[in-house]
């Protein structure tokens, strides 16, 4: 790989300015090989790029989901928890694209609804902070209803 400052060409990620600003400070020329002769350069480049998609995957299940080691015994549940894991990343990454944001800024404003349970003589009641309009906004854009505010009432017994 050879750096080279070229400010003139800047790829369109679609990801917002944090990329394309990456993206003119410094850009790299890339020796690509493949064994498959029928692959075109286009083919190849898109490979290496799903690849290394894949394994910024596994560091986000180590690093942003808090998956620490567990040592399982059994290959069923070896198997189970991998594909939890997995999962659990598909989500992210339908999340990321739905919303075109990163995984970090969609947890950042998810975090920041709290429920809340008040407990009284006549009962208890549960319920969700107001969200916020750009948390309305990030519920609207992945497709998923914005969460009721009231989540649960018990009556005293």
């Amino acid at each position: 790989m050879s750096p080279r400052d070229d400010s003139s060409r800047v790829p369109d990620r679609g990801r917002g300015s944090e990329i394309g600003a990456r993206d003119r400070i410094r850009t790299y020329d890339i020796l690509l090989r493949s064994s498959n002769p029928h692959l075109s350069a286009e083919d190849i480049a898109l490979g290496y790029k799903q690849l290394l998609e894949v394994e910024r995957g596994w560091r986000d299940m180590k690093s942003t989901l808090d998956l620490r080691p567990v040592f399982h015994r059994r290959e069923d549940r070896i198997r189970s928890h991998v594909t939890l894991c997995w999962l659990a990343l598909l989500l992210i990454r339908l999340l990321e694209n739905r919303t075109e944001t990163t995984w970090e800024q969609i947890r950042r404003q998810v975090q920041r609804l709290h429920q809340v349970t008040l407990a009284g003589d006549d009962g208890t009641v549960e319920t969700l902070t107001r969200p916020t309009a750009e948390q309305n906004q990030l519920f609207t854009t992945a497709g998923l209803p914005v969460p009721k505010r009231l989540t649960g009432m018990t009556p005293a017994a």
